[in-house]
C-alpha cells in the first residue's frame, strides 16, 4: 500500500488546494476529466497539464509543470506508469508538497525518490474516491 489513510487525509486536507493534474485535457471520456471536476467541487484549484495546454473546467492549461507560473501544492498524475517517474521528478523540482499517482499508476522507484525528497506521496489511489470519504 503506497499511501496510508493518514497520508491520504494529509494530502487532501492539509497540504494546499492547488492541484496540477497531469494528463488533463478536454477529453470527457478520460478519467482525469471527471476526477478534476470532483476536485473542484471539493474546493481544489485544478491546473490542467497536457501537451495541448487546453483550458479545462475554466482553468488555463499548461504544457508542462515547469510552465506553470505559480506554486503547485499537489501533482496528480494521469499518465502510464512508465511515464510517471519523470513526472514525479518534475514535481519535486517544481517544489510541490505531494505527488498522487492515480489508480493503476505505480512506480516504486519514483515513490522512493519522491519520499526521499521530502514530499508526501500516494500511488494507485484516486482522490475523487478518497475525498468524499473524509467527512
Amino acid at each position: 500500500m503506497y499511501g496510508d489513510a493518514a497520508t491520504v487525509r494529509k494530502i487532501l486536507t492539509e497540504l494546499g488546494d492547488t492541484w496540477a493534474v497531469v494528463g488533463l485535457s478536454n477529453n470527457r471520456d478520460r478519467a482525469a476529466y471527471g476526477v478534476a471536476q470532483v476536485l473542484q467541487r471539493f474546493g481544489k484549484k485544478v491546473v490542467p497539464v497536457h501537451p495541448k495546454a487546453e483550458t479545462v473546467h475554466g482553468e488555463q492549461g499548461y504544457a508542462s509543470l515547469a510552465d506553470i507560473p505559480f506554486e503547485v501544492d499537489v501533482v496528480d498524475v494521469f499518465v502510464n506508469s512508465d511515464l510517471a517517474g519523470p513526472v514525479a521528478d518534475e514535481a519535486v523540482a517544481k517544489g510541490a508538497k505531494a505527488v498522487w499517482f492515480q489508480l493503476g499508476v505505480v512506480d516504486e522507484a519514483a515513490y522512493q525518490r519522491t519520499r526521499a525528497a521530502g514530499l508526501e506521496m500516494v500511488m494507485d489511489r484516486c482522490p475523487a474516491i478518497e475525498i468524499p470519504r473524509l467527512n
